[in-house]
């Protein structure tokens, strides 16, 4: 009976020790199953678990649920926000990297899966990931092309907007190809709700160019490949005689456009070129300090 009750508290000090263990386990669990998927839900106070995680948000929109990856900078902000648009390759890691580097650099970069499915020869530029509950891709002709795509857009321009860690009147759009298209449109049909559009191998129809030197009046940032062709994804009205007639048009009415041009680069050279890569985030970085919400 004595060893008996000798027994007793360490067989308690034991199980305690065990249950503790399962504990720290569980939490331990929980944490590296975190860092290998590196999503989680987006609180201001979240703490992240390494410098690139990115955070997901929803945004229903009136004809399909918008995903989108949030990177933050260090500190407490609030930050300008650049919202990146993919094009018709549809949305990719490229576009999360893109929202990390932006990151990087002291401003809140949100890669959106603004559309559903994939196409064209841009695809084997791109890692892809699906959102099967996008908005659908509507390709229409004109004016219409980006009919139910400027409402999906200007629900995720409110959603951040409204985020408490981004900076009032410091949004901007960044469009890759057809994402670029859609920005354009945007400031178009909702002036005033974005405060620059960045546009990366844009297509420029006559009659888009035309509107726009009329109404634009917000800063541009525009940036083109010389060698931009439908061979790597683009279009006829990608091309760089397209390009140069936007910049002029733009510049005969003064509206605010900085402009580069990358001498032998194609429609995904974005992707495909590690120095353009690089100059793109600091251009990007440079026209949102320097020239939007002065």
């Amino acid at each position: 009976m004595i060893r008996a009750a000798l027994f007793i508290p360490i067989i308690l000090f034991l199980q305690q020790v065990w249950s503790q263990q399962a504990l720290s386990y569980q939490s331990k669990r929980h944490h590296i199953d975190q860092r290998s998927l590196n999503v989680v839900s987006i609180t201001p106070d979240t703490p992240r678990i390494n410098a690139d995680s990115v955070y997901w948000i929803e945004v229903p929109t009136d004809s399909g649920l918008i995903h989108a990856a949030i990177a933050l900078p260090p500190g407490k902000g609030p930050f300008p926000g650049v919202i990146i648009l993919h094009g018709t390759h549809g949305f990719a890691e490229e576009y999360v990297q893109l929202a990390r580097r932006v990151a990087r650099n002291g401003m809140i970069g949100i890669a959106a899966c603004w559309f559903a499915e994939r196409r064209g020869a841009g695809v084997r530029f791109i890692t892809p990931i699906d959102c099967k509950d996008a908005p659908p891709l509507v390709d229409l002709p004109g004016e219409d092309r980006f009919r139910t795509a400027r409402q999906a857009i200007n629900s995720l321009v409110q959603k951040v907007s409204a985020l408490r860690y981004v900076q009032a009147r410091q949004v901007v759009l960044f469009g890759h190809s057809r994402g670029a298209g859609a920005a354009l449109d945007y400031v178009l049909t909702y002036p005033g709700k974005v405060q620059g559009i960045i546009l990366n191998s844009c297509g420029y129809p006559p009659e888009v160019t035309k509107r726009a030197a009329a109404k634009v009046k917000v800063p541009i940032l525009m940036l083109h490949g010389t060698a931009d062709s439908p061979a790597d994804g683009g279009s006829a009205y990608t091309s760089i005689a397209m390009a140069r007639e936007f910049d002029a048009a733009l510049r005969a009415t003064n509206n605010p456009i900085d402009v580069n041009y990358y001498n032998g680069s194609g429609h995904n050279g974005i992707f495909t070129d590690s120095t353009q890569i690089a100059d793109t985030v600091q251009r990007i970085v440079n026209f949102v300090r320097n020239r939007v919400g002065k």
